[in-house]
């Protein structure tokens, strides 16, 4: 009879009455422990019922060790398995290995030894949430004294990665995870300001230690030097990808790339028409507009029109520079967009440049906002980075750079903002042609409280256009939204807990630009 709360492990081996001192060894260290004699019967119980860990004899008669794993391995994916053998041979360990074993074990073993093993693989999981839990409260203070002093954009970027890192691995203890959220907050509370005093000055100047990368100077700074190189170059901008997003698809890729990650900061607003159109042209909106007014009134007119323009652009950022290279443009916004393109990836590799936008994470936030069974489905943070994964690992992108992988070529991957999950409401007063968008605002002498708000009277230093001597922009910082007075509880519910972009917030503004090299070739 199983006795709950204790950790239950099935052991399989055709010599299992020899064994009993080992099990009664484990029953007195508080492990409740199923035998079997043969690999059916241990295929059976795993079926049947729930174990936390399998001993597995590789030398059974019948059904032999690495069929069994196999098996198990088809009803329980995720069931550690440690495989118990009298060989040594590397051929048989590789295979094991490969089949996913969590460990294993030469012959002869004494209790300790399988004692130890099962610990290891039972108690690891708490072990490292401990861990982790203590390494950030040991953090804490060193975090929050840093975020009283000044801070240069390195590190802006040092204290955005280890909040990240700490919010990927805390898990299960609530405590620690809410006062990082309180302090997450804190952090985007002290860089709303920060970016207020010094951005405009960053406009009037070149990239250096105290000036992070640009939208706009991602071309110059990291594609052109890659095309010096004599390979193909691909160019993928993933629309609002957020850091912790990539880390995610960095454990898939890792295998298959050498990968050399950087930052640079989103141009504001952090939206479609701003940073990435100035990703493509490298110019600041602001000139932007002034070399296209026709385009860039275009962009103001709604989403279907924001980026139609950006081939034009690239093409004219190598025109303006007086470089030849063959290039080819390709916006992937449906999933058959991307299939094709998956199939024809090869074909990119015969120009020296292919700038590739890849729509689905964008797609992804705004659905979540108007689903509330995506909702359901990613209530947090920590949900909505999973379900990213989940779609990545079997999306036709993770496809296509796999065959890429085995491609002699270089990847530069980055995106052109990220998204903030929006908590806090806070009200705007605008005329009616006053902009639509929930994280920023522009229009005729827009008003809005400046403690949650950044508000841009003079447009020109901000790098934005400027279309009457009255107009003036509103970036929302933190986790706010602008929510007009009329019907404002009815807005305020609609738009609580969704994936916005377009202010000023760690998770917006830094984003990875990453240099990717196939390591087959």
């Amino acid at each position: 009879m199983h006795m709950p709360g204790k950790p239950r492990i099935l052991w399989a081996d055709d010599e299992i009455e020899l064994l009993r001192p080992h099990i009664l060894f484990l029953e007195t260290k508080g492990y409740e422990v199923t035998s079997v004699t043969n690999g059916a019967d241990a295929v059976e119980q795993v079926r049947r019922q729930h174990f936390d860990v399998v001993l597995l004899d590789e030398q059974m008669p019948g059904m032999g060790g690495l069929e069994t794993l196999s098996e198990i391995k088809a009803i329980a994916p995720e069931l550690p398995v440690v495989l118990v053998t009298k060989s040594e041979e590397e051929h048989l360990m590789e295979e094991a290995l490969g089949r996913q074993i969590s460990d294993y074990l030469t012959k002869p073993v004494n209790p300790s030894q399988i004692l130890l093993t099962c610990k290891r693989l039972l108690e690891q999981p708490r072990i490292r949430s401990e861990k982790v839990s203590q390494e950030y409260l040991q953090a804490f203070a060193r975090i929050a004294a840093a975020l009283q002093g000044p801070l240069s954009p390195d590190e802006w970027v040092d204290l955005y990665r280890r909040l990240t890192r700490f919010d990927l691995e805390l898990e299960g203890d609530e405590g620690a995870r809410q006062i990082l959220e309180d302090q997450f907050r804190e952090a985007n509370r002290v860089f709303g300001r920060y970016i207020e005093d010094v951005y405009p000055d960053w406009l009037a100047s070149q990239p250096d230690e105290d000036r992070p990368v640009l939208s706009h100077e991602v071309l110059p700074r990291f594609v052109l030097p890659a095309l010096d190189e004599g390979r193909p170059v691909l160019f993928f901008v993933i629309d609002c990808m957020r850091f912790d997003q990539w880390l995610e698809f960095e454990r898939l890729l890792a295998p298959l790339f050498d990968l050399e990650l950087h930052f640079h900061f989103s141009l504001l607003p952090t939206a479609t028409p701003y940073a990435r159109n100035a990703i493509f042209s490298g110019l600041l909106p602001r000139d932007l507009a002034r070399r296209y007014p026709d385009a860039w009134s275009e962009a103001e007119e709604g989403e279907s029109s924001r980026n139609r323009n950006e081939e034009t652009f690239l093409h004219d950022f190598f025109e303006r520079r007086r470089l030849r290279a063959r290039i080819r443009y390709e916006k992937l916004i449906g999933a058959a967009d991307g299939r094709a393109f998956a199939r024809q990836v090869n074909d990119f590799l015969q120009h020296d440049l292919s700038a590739i936008v890849v729509n689905f994470v964008d797609i992804l936030a705004h659905s979540r906002s108007d689903s509330d069974v995506l909702k359901e489905i990613a209530p947090d943070e920590r949900a909505y980075r999973a379900l990213t994964r989940t779609w990545f690992e079997h999306s036709w992108l993770y496809q296509a750079f796999q065959e890429l992988a085995r491609q002699r070529c270089t990847i530069i991957l980055t995106t052109d903002h990220g998204a903030i999950r929006c908590l806090h409401p806070t009200k705007v007063l605008g005329d009616r042609e006053t902009s639509t968008a929930l994280r920023f605002k522009f229009g005729r002498n827009l008003r809005g409280d400046e403690r949650h708000a950044i508000l841009v009277r003079d447009p020109l230093p901000f790098g934005l256009p400027r279309s009457s001597v009255t107009t003036t922009y509103l970036l929302a910082k933190e986790d706010y939204y602008f929510v007009y007075p009329t019907n404002y509880h009815h807005y305020v519910n609609l738009y609580r807990d969704t994936f916005q972009h377009g202010g000023v917030s760690l998770q917006e503004m830094i984003v990875p630009i990453v240099t990717l090299r196939p390591r087959a070739v």
